[in-house]
Parts: structure tokens; C-alpha cells; sequence
């Protein structure tokens, strides 16, 4: 076909009927349609020309154009759409490097082949057109629920029409057996919006935790307001959930809210949810509080928290364990789930077990080491010592404390413990040394003849093995294996290295060996100590 005057206005037409069909810029329409008219100029005068159309917006005369850039004589590379400045002056004035010379060319006749690969470009650039704009309009709704009509099921996974564009159900994010049929009606969560090739995929949730947060959301006013919070969220899709809720309002009981007249909300979103138990627990700072009220319904006798580990203990009645555990360890999954540790749970007759047992053990331990009779042995250990190093460097008033010991006792029970500690180190020494530990590791600050044995035995003997080391590998940590919890030891972990001292030792090696500019550090660090050292000066100056 021909542009001409009697199908110029038809461009136009055209146009706004597409944008207006796929919700579009109708001006991004018409930029395709100068891009395909371009596209077949150049299959007629050259692919080598730059060759460029323009389309007016009011009239829909198209015009074609050619343009040429001025280049330096050494970077002339194509000859239809660059020249020299030598070549220039013969259209321009004063021609200078960049300047382009425009001229109009000849309007084209599109053939069969030439319409049909702008009918192409045209519906490429709507298609992304549209794809953008239904990543703009649903990018920021991730997080959020969505109503939405069942299109069809592909291999378990469901299309869902939302609106403005197409969403997808994952088979292993539907609630159980879940089953829909086309034009259904289903509600989900917006886990995820990304922009892909083929177009902006919309991935939807039944079972993230967060879905059922959203529900409570649209379900208890008070929650939707910033008067009641959900700190945390556990779900076992289908079966069972734990939500935890505080409130900001001491007037208002946030599970109270959460259950609702006659437990009307709650029921709500257990219906939505296919029947899930769910279980409303208030939220307290307070760790091993909020444990106690996260393993509801089961009875909690003791808690026991290491903080460091992220670790806790629980203890609970003999005809408890099972309540506290759950069918299939589910109620505990969910509780660890919820406050973001791991649990153990003992009954009442395993912790006294485990009690008696460490009991008896440091009772030898000082009898062998100390050489003391059992009795004695015994009355450190129910002091609260728990190893030689307490004893050899405590405070000697904490041992005067202990029923038949005066100083004299106190001081002698101190010598034989720090004699006892040497001749372990001595001999740890030894060891290291035969396993081929080098003065540059045994020298090393920080690390004792234990923990350098404990190194050489696993095959790090020089301060450039241990520079090497991850902090993890000398602290230990866990790690997540399909969704499972997994312990992984470390090498000092027996001598209670911590995550951080471990990462403050492996750094020093390595500014010690010149791997690491101590500049390049975390500046907060050398801020805080340059702040002590200020103090110190100031104190000495006032002092």
C-alpha cells in the first residue's frame, strides 16, 4: 500500500482503536507504526540508510526522512549514514562532528511482504506496550489479596484471570487437594510479580503464611487500623496455623478481636482456608513467655533459653510430651516456626536424667582433676562450678563461701586447677606440634593450645589454613536442607567460640598476613574505638 492523503487519517484511526482495546499510550502505537513504516523504507532504499518516519499526530501525514551524521575521517565506517566534514560542507554551512543533515525522502510502496513485517512490529510493540503496563499496574500489589476468575488448569497449576492480565497458581501453592473448575471464584496472595520475557508473570499464594495475615487484615478492623498487630505468622497449609497478635490498646484483648462475636472472624478465614485450625496467641517480648503461649495447648513446666545459640529448652509433664509435640511434631514445628528457634522438648523425668547425669559427671571431674574426695567434689559442683577454669580463676570469696573451706583450702584448691590447666596445655601443645602445627598458628592471639590442637587434627597447622577458614567452619551454624534444619559443627565450637569472635579471629589473620587493608575494615569499628581512646584521653586529662 501507498501513504497517501487517502488513508493518512486511517493511521491515526487505527491507532486509537488498539490503544484503546489494550489500554495503551495511543501515542505508543503510533511509534511502532513509524518504526514498521521505517523498517520497510529501508528494504526499498537500503538497510545500510538510516532511514526515519514521522508520523503527525493530527493530520497522519507520514514523512520520511534520511539522516546522515558527521564523523571524523578515521571513524567513517558507513558510508549511507555518515560522512566527513569535508563531505558535509557540500549541504551544510559549518559543518562541525555530530551535526546531522536531514533530508526528506520519497514516501514508499509497501508490498505484500513489506505490510506484513509492519503488521509484525506493530503487534510487538503493543505486546510490550501492554506487557509494561500490566507490570506497573500489578508490581505494587505484591503482598496483597486478589480476586480473581478460574480461566483453565494446566498440569495442577491454575491460570486465573485477574483483571487486566493472567496470574498462575502454582500446583504447591494451593491449600491440599484444592480442585477449581473455569470461572470459579477464587481468592489468593500476590507472593510475587516479575517482569519476564514472555510478559509480566503474576505468581499467586494459598498457602504462604502471609495470605493468612492479609485475611485477618480485611476481616478485623482493628488489625486494619494499627490498633492490633500480627508479629508473627506459622502455617501448616490445610491442617493447622498459629498466629501470633499484640495489642496497642491496653482496653482492647487482641485475641479477643482476632475471634470475634462468637468467633465470626475467625471463622471467616478458617472457612477461606478450607477448615485450618488456627490458633491465636498473644505476642510478649519476653522469649520464653511468648514460647509457653506459642505451645498452646500443651503445659510448660521450665524454659530454658541460650541466647547465643538461639536455642531453647523446654520441659513439659510427663502426659504433656505428646500434646506439646503434635501429630507428626507439628505443634512444635509450628512454635519453632513462630519465634524463630529451635526447641527442645524434654519431659520432667528426661531433664532430672540429664541433670543427675551432668551432676555426676562434674563431680569426676574434680575428683580426677583435683583430687578431691567425692563430698567435697560435690559441693563445688552444687556451688555451680561447672569447669577447672572457674575454679582456677574466680573471685576466692566465691569459694569461701562453701561450707568447710577457709583460705588456705580456697588458695590450694586454686594452684592445683591452674596446675591441672597448664599440664593440659603442655600436652595439647605437644600434640599440635606432632601433627605439624606452625609457631606462626601456635603464636596466634586468641587461640589456645586446645583450640590449636582441635585445628591440626582437622588439618589447619598454619595461620594462612586459618586465614582461609569461615567463621562458620571455626563457630559452627545451621544451614537449611529441603526445609530442614541442619546442624553444622565447628571446629572450635566444643571451647564456646561465638559467631562474631570467630570472624574477629579469622580477620586479624588475615590483616596480620597482608591479605586484608585494616583501612577497608568496618569503619563503625574504628569510629567506636577511636570514641573510647577519646574518652580515655579525656578521663586522664581530668583525672
Amino acid at each position: 500500500m501507498a501513504i497517501t492523503s487517502a488513508n493518512q487519517l486511517e493511521l491515526l484511526q487505527t491507532a486509537e482503536a488498539v490503544a484503546r482495546e489494550k489500554m495503551i499510550d495511543p501515542g505508543l502505537v503510533v511509534e511502532a507504526m513509524e518504526e514498521s513504516l521505517a523498517r520497510a523504507a529501508k528494504s526499498r532504499y537500503g538497510a545500510e540508510m538510516d532511514i526515519r518516519v514521522h508520523i503527525d499526530r493530527k493530520t497522519g501525514r507520514a514523512q520520511f526522512t534520511r539522516v546522515r551524521t558527521v564523523v571524523e575521517e578515521e571513524e567513517l565506517e558507513n558510508y549511507q549514514a555518515e560522512m566527513t566534514v569535508d563531505q558535509a560542507k557540500q549541504y551544510m554551512a559549518d559543518p562541525a562532528i555530530g551535526d546531522t543533515f536531514v533530508e526528506e525522502v520519497p514516501p514508499v510502496e509497501m508490498g505484500r511482504i513489506a505490510a506484513q513485517s509492519a503488521k509484525q512490529v506493530i503487534l510487538q510493540k503493543v505486546r510490550e506496550a501492554e506487557r509494561d503496563r500490566q507490570y506497573e499496574e500489578f508490581k505494587d500489589r505484591a503482598g496483597t489479596i486478589i480476586n480473581g476468575q478460574v480461566k483453565r488448569e494446566e498440569y495442577g497449576n491454575v491460570i486465573v484471570d485477574v483483571g487486566r492480565g493472567e496470574a498462575i497458581l502454582r500446583r504447591n501453592e494451593k491449600i491440599g487437594r484444592e480442585s477449581y473448575r473455569p470461572n470459579d471464584r477464587i481468592r489468593c496472595y500476590i507472593k510475587d510479580v516479575r517482569r519476564e520475557v514472555r510478559g509480566p508473570q503474576i505468581f499467586l499464594s494459598r498457602t504462604d503464611p502471609q495470605f493468612m495475615a492479609e485475611l485477618f487484615k480485611m476481616e478485623v478492623p482493628e488489625i486494619y487500623d494499627g490498633i492490633i498487630e500480627i508479629k508473627a505468622v506459622a502455617r501448616d497449609p490445610g491442617s493447622r496455623a498459629k498466629i501470633a497478635v499484640i495489642s496497642y490498646d491496653g482496653s482492647i484483648d487482641p485475641v479477643g478481636a482476632c475471634v470475634g462475636m462468637r468467633g465470626s472472624r475467625v471463622q471467616a478465614v478458617v472457612n477461606e482456608l478450607q477448615g485450618e485450625k488456627i490458633d491465636i496467641i498473644p505476642w510478649n517480648e519476653d522469649i520464653p513467655t511468648f514460647l509457653v503461649n506459642a505451645l498452646q495447648p500443651a503445659e510448660v513446666s521450665k524454659v530454658v533459653f541460650d541466647e547465643d545459640a538461639e536455642r531453647i529448652e523446654v520441659v513439659v509433664p510427663d502426659e504433656q510430651l505428646s500434646l506439646a509435640i503434635g501429630r507428626r511434631g507439628q505443634n512444635v514445628r509450628l512454635a519453632s516456626q513462630l519465634t524463630g528457634l529451635d526447641i527442645d522438648i524434654m519431659t520432667e523425668e528426661e531433664e532430672s536424667a540429664r541433670r543427675q547425669k551432668e551432676f555426676e559427671e562434674r563431680t569426676k571431674l574434680f575428683m580426677d582433676a583435683l583430687d578431691l574426695d567425692e563430698f567435697f567434689a560435690q559441693l563445688l559442683v552444687a556451688e555451680g562450678f561447672t569447669n577447672l577454669e572457674e575454679v582456677a580463676y574466680v573471685e576466692q570469696d566465691e569459694l569461701l563461701v562453701i561450707d568447710g573451706v577457709d583460705a588456705d583450702t580456697a588458695l590450694e584448691l586454686q594452684t592445683r586447677a591452674r596446675e591441672n590447666l597448664e599440664a593440659q596445655a603442655r600436652k595439647a601443645l605437644e600434640t599440635a606440634r606432632e601433627l605439624g602445627a606452625e609457631d606462626s598458628l601456635i603464636d596466634f592471639e586468641g587461640l589456645t593450645p586446645q583450640m590449636v590442637e582441635a585445628l591440626a587434627k582437622d588439618g589447619v597447622k598454619t595461620l594462612e589454613d586459618f586465614a582461609t577458614c569461615a567463621d562458620w567452619e571455626l563457630a559452627g551454624g545451621w544451614t537449611t536442607d529441603n526445609g530442614e534444619r541442619v546442624k553444622d559443627d565447628g571446629l572450635l565450637e566444643p571451647f564456646d567460640m561465638s559467631l562474631e569472635e570467630a570472624q574477629t579471629l579469622v580477620m586479624t589473620a588475615r590483616v596480620l598476613l597482608g591479605w586484608v587493608d585494616p583501612s577497608e575494615l568496618d569503619p563503625k569499628v574504628d569510629e567506636d574505638e577511636a570514641a573510647e581512646d577519646d574518652t580515655d584521653a579525656t578521663e586522664e586529662t581530668g583525672a
